[in-house]
């Protein structure tokens, strides 16, 4: 077992993800905060978070050094509510006065990997799209075929495919249309290159790929498919977006360094992603299991593991239990490899409210490390 990160991270590793098992305890936080400092000074130049990517643009837009406040990029910055966690404040003050002494070559980079969709809703994709189309300098009447932000944007539009407006004659003109549009970014990339610059194509670009898997995952939601079928696809489809998302972040980090990734473990984990909810088995490949396949030794996972928490009202582990085995041997925290961890039973002392996804012989056998927290309320 070791605290140094360094140990765990062998080459070439293009993409380390370091996964949470509930997003409610920031312990996890504080801690990838301490890990991105330390791999920050072995060449690691970017970190993506399980956040918006398209609202992300704001974060890094302060962390390189731009105009506005740490509180408008915080507001404005995160999905998910992310913006208020303490640990997430404390990274991007910290990226921007890292970034303050250094050439552009050598400074960190914020990106967002997911979209602002959840199993409850999803906005409209008009923003993303009339984005992308005036970068482009082409006349097209977006808001017409759009219609009222709100019926995209209700929670029936997505729990019920009556409701939705996924499949809709607007919504497949949609599709079309920005899928026009992205053919037209690479034909056109040289010149609008030059009259811009790389780095405003990929941020016009950002913005369609995200109004691209907006339509898809509204046109998921309209199919009248078993319900956990239906979750599942909602599901493959964000996770999809999630990974093509990184390697697209990838592309653009590749000359620079590698990237630091922070999300749920159900989202980084390497294999198949199972989640109980109500009376519903959900199963699907996440974002982990789509990156392992195509990088390879490139994708490194390293599963988050939690003894005990006052945040969320985690008690200790049993000792039979995997977290309970790690809890023995570990006072504040440490990284062990995930093959040395020996078999044990999966914990059953948590709820829903708690978020806490336990350890299980999956995840054990998904990873190339477990990141034991044995007290969520470790030091920043």
């Amino acid at each position: 077992m070791s605290q140094d990160i360094n140990d765990f991270v062998t080459l070439p590793c293009d993409l380390l993800a370091f996964g949470e098992p509930t997003h409610l305890e920031q312990g996890f936080g504080r801690l990838r905060n301490q890990l991105f400092a330390q791999l920050a000074d072995r060449g690691f130049r970017s970190i993506a978070l399980e956040t918006d990517r398209v609202a992300a643009l704001a974060v890094n837009d302060y962390v390189q050094g731009g105009a506005g406040t740490l509180d408008a990029a915080m507001s404005e910055g995160f999905s998910h509510g992310f913006g208020e966690f303490d640990a997430n404040r404390r990274l991007v003050a910290w990226m921007r006065e890292y970034n303050e002494s250094r050439p552009a070559e050598q400074r960190l980079v914020f990106h967002g990997f997911d979209a602002a969709m959840e199993m409850m809703s999803a906005p409209s994709p008009r923003s993303y799209l009339e984005f992308a189309r005036d970068y482009l300098g082409i006349d097209l009447d977006l808001a017409g075929l759009v219609g009222d932000d709100e019926r995209w944007s209700r929670t029936e539009a997505i729990l019920d495919p009556a409701m939705s407006v996924g499949a809709t004659a607007e919504a497949e003109k949609l599709r079309s249309i920005a899928d026009d549009m992205l053919t037209t970014f690479y034909v056109r990339a040289p010149e609008l290159i030059a009259a811009t610059s790389r780095a405003e194509w990929f941020r016009a670009k950002t913005h369609l790929t995200s109004g691209l898997g907006l339509l898809r995952y509204h046109r998921q939601s309209a199919k009248h498919l078993e319900q956990s079928a239906r979750v599942a696809g909602l599901s493959a489809i964000r996770d999809a977006l999630m990974a093509q998302n990184l390697l697209e972040i990838r592309d653009i980090e590749a000359r620079r360094g590698a990237t630091l990734v922070f999300a749920h473990n159900l989202h980084l984990k390497r294999g198949p992603s199972y989640m109980r909810l109500g009376d519903m088995d959900i199963n699907w490949s996440g974002a982990g299991a789509i990156l392992a396949s195509l990088l390879g030794a490139q994708y490194t996972f390293v599963a988050g593991s939690l003894g005990r928490s006052a945040a969320i009202g985690l008690g200790e582990p049993e000792q039979d239990t995997y977290e309970g085995a790690l809890q023995s041997r570990i006072t504040t925290w440490e990284l062990t490899k995930a093959a040395s961890v020996a078999a044990a039973r999966t914990r059953t002392d948590t709820t829903p409210e708690q978020g806490y996804f336990p350890l299980d012989g999956a995840i054990l056998g998904a990873a190339d490390a477990i990141l034991h927290i044995a007290d969520g309320a470790i030091p920043e």
